[in-house]
Parts: C-alpha cells; sequence; structure tokens
C-alpha cells in the first residue's frame, strides 16, 4: 500500500481527507491546550504496540493533518503531518481485525488530537456489532394480546321512558336556553300560531281569486275587440307598425278566434312552404317509420318531450290525449324536413309544435313553425354545434343588457358565476312554455310573432325583474335550483297549499300573467331598439 505524504496545513484547525476530500474539524481549544501540555512520547497504533518515534517534534506544533486512505481495502493506511514536515505513516496491518476486536480495542474516551499519533482504523471495525433486543423491550406475546381482545363487552341496554316532564311542557320551537313555558302558555301560543296560517291562506287565496276575477275581465275586453281587429288590423295588419293604438291593443292579446290567422300573417313565409309541404313531409316520415329506417334515439327524444309538454292540459297524454298522435305525427314530419340539413331533433320543439296545434290546424301549424325556427335567434339555438359561435354572440347580448338594464342581478349573477348559459336556453327553446302559466306565454307569443328577437329578451328580463327578490342567495346551487323552478322551499309551501305542480315551473313563485306585464311595461325608461339593433351589429354582423 502507497504512502500519501500530508503538507502541514495552513490553518491550526486539522483536516481529515477520506479518499482525497479535506474535511475541516472544528476549533476545539480544550484538546489544543491539552496537546501542548503533554509532550509527546511517541506513536501508538491501536492494532499494534506502542512504537518509538524516529524523530522528537517540537511539542509547539499545531494540530496535524490526518489523510486516512480508503481505497485499499480491507484495512486502511492513515498517514498525519505537522507544521515542521515530519510525517508519521501507521504500519499497515496484513488482516483486518473482526468486529470485535476493533471495537475492544478502541479506548472509552476520545483521545486528545495529538501531532505525533498515528492511528490505523480497519474497515471492519467500523461496523457495528449487532445486538439483541433486552427482554424488557420485546412485545407481548400473542396469546396474551388474544386473550384481552377476546373479552366479551357488557352493556345494560336501557329502556326509554318516553319524554320527560321536562319535555312534555317545553315548545319545540322555543331556544334552548330558556326557560320551558307553562302547557297553558304552551298551547295558546300554538293555536294563534294556527290562526295566522289561516289568516295567511285565506289571504292568499282571496289574492288568487282576485286575480283570477281580472284575467277573465281582461280575455272578455280582448275578445269584445274582435270587432275592432276585424275593422282596422284584420285587412292590413302591417298598420299596427304605423298606428301606436293598434300596436298597443296588439300587445293587450289577440282575440282567440282570429289568432291563428294574425300569426301566420306576422311570421310570414320565408321559406315559400305550400300547402302540401306537411302532407310531403309526414309521408316520408310514415315511410321511414315502417322500415324501422327512422331512429330510435329521435323516436325517443320526441317522446320524452312529448311527456312534458303542457301536463296540466292532459291534451297530449300518450295514452288518453286527444292531440298526441298529431303531435307526434308533426314532430317526426319536422324532424324529416331538418334532416336535409343534417339537422336532428332539439328538445324544446314539442313546445312549440303543441302551441300551433293548440290555436290552428297541424297543416297550417306545422309551416308558421317552420318558417318561425328559421328567425335568427331561435335557428341559433336549435341550430346544433355549427351555431354554436352565434348562441355565444346571444349570450353576450344578454348580459350587456341585463347589466345596463338590472345591475344588481347583473353583479349577482357575475359573484356566483352563472352565465345566461345556465338558464337562457331552457327559457328560449321552448318560447317560455315551461315555466311561465299558460295565459302569460299566449299572450308573450303575440308580441313575440310580432316585434321579433328582440321582444325574446326583453321578455326574459321581465322574468328575471319578477325574480329578483328571491335571487341573492349565498348559495350558488340554491340560485340555480330557483332558476331551474325546483327551489325545494318554494316546492313544500305550494304542496301544503294544496296548489297543483303541473303548470309552470314558475308558478311556485307567484309569477303570472299580470306581475309579468307590469315589469315588460315598466322597462319602456331604458329599453330602446336601437339599442338592440346597435348589440347585434356588433356581435353579429353577418346577419
Amino acid at each position: 500500500m502507497a504512502d500519501i505524504s500530508l503538507e502541514s496545513p495552513e490553518e491550526p484547525v486539522p483536516s481529515i481527507v477520506f479518499g482525497g476530500a479535506a474535511q475541516d474539524l472544528p476549533r476545539n481549544p480544550s484538546s489544543r491546550s491539552s496537546s501542548r501540555s503533554r509532550p509527546s512520547s511517541g506513536r501508538r497504533s491501536i492494532d499494534g504496540p506502542l512504537t518509538p518515534p524516529t524523530e522528537v517534534e517540537s511539542t509547539t506544533s499545531s494540530y496535524p493533518k490526518i489523510v486516512i486512505d480508503t481505497t485499499a481495502a480491507p484495512s486502511h493506511h492513515a498517514t498525519a503531518s505537522t507544521d515542521s514536515g515530519k510525517s508519521y505513516a501507521s504500519p499497515s496491518s496484513p488482516q483486518s481485525p473482526s468486529p470485535l476486536e476493533s471495537t475492544r480495542s478502541l479506548p472509552t474516551s476520545r483521545p486528545n488530537p495529538t501531532p505525533n499519533k498515528v492511528a490505523t482504523i480497519s474497515a471492519g471495525s467500523l461496523t457495528p456489532a449487532s445486538a439483541d433486543l433486552p427482554t424488557s423491550m420485546s412485545l407481548p406475546s400473542t396469546e396474551a394480546h388474544s386473550k384481552s381482545t377476546n373479552k366479551p363487552n357488557i352493556h345494560r341496554q336501557t329502556r326509554s321512558a318516553g319524554p320527560s316532564m321536562f319535555e312534555k311542557v317545553m315548545s319545540k320551537t322555543r331556544p334552548s336556553f330558556l326557560p320551558p313555558k307553562p302547557r297553558q302558555e304552551d298551547r295558546k301560543h300554538l293555536a294563534d300560531w294556527q290562526n295566522m296560517m289561516k289568516m295567511s291562506q285565506l289571504a292568499a287565496e282571496k289574492r288568487r281569486k282576485a286575480l283570477q276575477e281580472r284575467r277573465l275581465q281582461r280575455e272578455k275586453a280582448i275578445e269584445d275587440s274582435i270587432i275592432a281587429w276585424q275593422r282596422d288590423i284584420v285587412p292590413d295588419w302591417r298598420v299596427v307598425f304605423k298606428n301606436p293604438a293598434l300596436r298597443k291593443m296588439w300587445w293587450r292579446g289577440i282575440p282567440t278566434k282570429i289568432r291563428a290567422q294574425m300569426w301566420q300573417y306576422a311570421v310570414g313565409n320565408s321559406l315559400a312552404l305550400n300547402k302540401d309541404h306537411y302532407r310531403i313531409c309526414l309521408a316520408r316520415a310514415k315511410r321511414a317509420l315502417s322500415s324501422g329506417v327512422f331512429p330510435e334515439a329521435t323516436l325517443s327524444l320526441i317522446e320524452e318531450d312529448i311527456s312534458t309538454t303542457l301536463p296540466s292540459l292532459h291534451i297530449f297524454h300518450h295514452e288518453t290525449g286527444p292531440l298526441y298522435s298529431d303531435l307526434k305525427d308533426m314532430l317526426c314530419a319536422w324532424v324529416v324536413s331538418r334532416s336535409d340539413e343534417g339537422l336532428g331533433y332539439t328538445m324544446g320543439a314539442a313546445k312549440i309544435a303543441a302551441m300551433m296545434l293548440i290555436n290552428m290546424p297541424a297543416q297550417q301549424g306545422f309551416n308558421v313553425m317552420r318558417n318561425l325556427l328559421e328567425r335568427h335567434c331561435l335557428r341559433s339555438f336549435y341550430g346544433g354545434e355549427a351555431m354554436k359561435d352565434d348562441v355565444e354572440a346571444y349570450y353576450r347580448i344578454f348580459d350587456t343588457l341585463l347589466a345596463d338594464g338590472m345591475p344588481k342581478i347583473y353583479f349577482n349573477f357575475k359573484q356566483h358565476q352563472i352565465s345566461p348559459a345556465a338558464y337562457l336556453p331552457d327559457w328560449l327553446l321552448p318560447l317560455f312554455l315551461d315555466h311561465l302559466p299558460f295565459e302569460a306565454c299566449a299572450r308573450i307569443w303575440d308580441v313575440v310573432l310580432l316585434e321579433g328577437d328582440s321582444f325574446l329578451y326583453r321578455a326574459a328580463l321581465g322574468i328575471l325583474a319578477v325574480l329578483e327578490p328571491r335571487l341573492f342567495f349565498p348559495d350558488r346551487k340554491e340560485l340555480l335550483e330557483l332558476l331551474k323552478g325546483e327551489n325545494k322551499a318554494a316546492i313544500s309551501v305550494a304542496q301544503r297549499d294544496g296548489r297543483a305542480l303541473d303548470g309552470g315551473r314558475y308558478e311556485i313563485y307567484g309569477v303570472d300573467e299580470e306581475t309579468i306585464w307590469e315589469r315588460i311595461e315598466s322597462m319602456e325608461d331604458w329599453w330602446k331598439e336601437s339599442t338592440w339593433t346597435r348589440l347585434i351589429q356588433r356581435e353579429l354582423p353577418d346577419i
């Protein structure tokens, strides 16, 4: 084994090199003083006897620099050098001592470093000897553990003796930190509460009756105005755009007898459909159904859509409804007419077809429905993925109108991260038939067919204005449930009052024709058609 000679260190702090990398040891003043006070008497090896040094060093030398050669196994050679330039090498042992011998040969206390001491440390001495755990630290036996865990837990079952006297006199609605009320006072308060609930129900019933009477009077006035309609509007319906009085009369509602005719005039025939168009499309649909070519998934969607169409009227029921077959034929023909454009069925079309069938024959209603859904706003929502960009543009338009007209609702929706996509399609696809009472929808339809897409957004803003006192929920989930007409508290109140839940979803919130039109007419202060036109030109310049 080759010796490694070391130069004297520049610092008085010793350093040890393992395999060529030096590591400085911390300064120890006590050991330094002890090394100066005790003269060096020779070189001592841990594995061998003491050997006299070859040359006496000065006792005033600084800390030695020790290098341990780890390149040769099994023994390592250590060499120490001092400031005097003298180096001392330890004799290499031919065999490494056993771990036990190395452990015994080491002193119990660390010797102070001296400049003339060289130690040879074998690699085996660095391996700690294995030791057994003492008996006191051994784990408990499995048998004792199993005996302790197998002890049965015996608990005495206590039987309830019923409510205590305290619970019998304590009111369930009384705060726990207050003393219980006497039984007589508790019964009196319960009777007062029941009386207040009865009075509230009577007042609500009185309001509903008054609303019904006003609605009947309004419908009677509309029907009585049929003479003015036939005299002033039916000959040339476009006169309503020039005469504000006639336009206001249209907004109040179209008489039932001439509604089909007025709807057909207002919608127009932009697709140039003839009278035989419905018969041709229906024949194609029946051939596809008989041959099994008609998609089963589309049939399932049609059946599902029909099952939720005006359930309170019971005329479209799949078993007892007299107009069920006509509605299904009309929807199948509509699917065939759109198949040439690569479009399928869209949920909500059954509501529009049902409204047409209620007011006009199937052949006339089919053509009116097709032309109505060709208007750009409705075509965008019924156009599938191809019209996704246009739908997003209509969402931005609605957001702008909402921010201008109802900033509180707008910022509340932004705070809860609710966009128009969460509620606007549910309103526009069925043209509000799922959420509003039938009478309110009929009047809205009268104006939508006359005014166009702008009134769709005005009616949607009117709905939000009616719902405004209920829209400020701290929870986003509750707010979405309210917009979908699924608020649990309102449903439970309606069930308690015995009201039917098969009408418009917003009827549980007290939304009716009168309240909606009050909000729509109150928009005259800030609603401008020029604003709608400007937004359309900005978001949809290609129209």
